[in-house]
């Protein structure tokens, strides 16, 4: 009983790694080239992950699907519940969420 300070301190090794080695990671080039609009670094850090010369088929990729993920329009719940073919799936894991909640299961 007198050692459970241990076991909260033993939280701050896995903490000052984390912090220690954070500076030195590679940030995302997706993180880069969207948020930061930042291409040369994007290239550089694709080149870094995939190891290769030519990633201007990924940079690509990543604009298309940023374009594409900007022109989605996103649905309300009431919407959703209101269109038919969506219904019952959404009905069906409400229920069962709310059985894992009730019998305990997650926190298995």
């Amino acid at each position: 009983e007198s050692r459970w300070p241990f076991l909260f301190g033993a939280i701050i090794v896995p903490s000052l790694i984390q912090a220690v080695v954070l500076p030195f990671l590679p940030e995302s080039p997706r993180y880069l080239l969207l948020e930061k609009q930042n291409r040369s670094k994007a290239e550089k850090a694709f080149r870094r992950f995939l190891g290769k010369e030519d990633v201007s088929q990924e940079l690509e990729e990543v604009l298309a699907e940023s374009r594409v993920q900007r022109n989605t329009r996103l649905a309300s719940v009431a919407e959703l519940l209101r269109t038919r073919a969506v219904r019952w799936q959404i009905l069906t894991v409400v229920v069962t969420m709310g059985c894992y909640q009730l019998c305990g299961l997650n926190a298995v």
